[in-house]
């Protein structure tokens, strides 16, 4: 399944390799390799307070064992991102400042 995303748990914790991009136009893969089903995703540059709408409205859920690509293309020149993950079963995670001009894979575990 391929997500391609414009912007843009509690019980999951983050892993990620680094393949340089340029900020504009960051794409990565996001594995689920969680139990849980994620069912929202946003993002916004660290520098800004609000969250962008959710990445995965029309796409849907990411599945456990699932993965997809993420495609951000905001026009932003910064590399700082902030990302929240919410899932189907309640868990929230928010991870701030993460490099998205190094970053070529994210993978959300319990």
């Amino acid at each position: 399944m391929t997500f391609n995303l414009k912007g843009g748990l509690v019980a999951l914790a983050l892993l990620a390799s680094a393949v340089p991009a340029a900020a504009q136009n960051v794409e990565f893969t996001l594995i689920n390799a969680s139990s849980q089903s994620l069912h929202y995703f946003y993002t916004n540059p660290s520098d800004q307070d609000a969250w962008g709408e959710d990445l995965l409205g029309e796409t849907g859920t990411l599945e456990p064992g699932m993965q997809g690509t993420v495609f951000i293309g905001d026009g932003s020149d910064q590399c700082l991102y902030d990302f929240r993950f919410e899932t189907g079963e309640g868990a929230l995670l928010e991870v701030y400042e993460v490099d998205i001009c190094e970053l070529g894979e994210y993978t959300l575990t319990d």
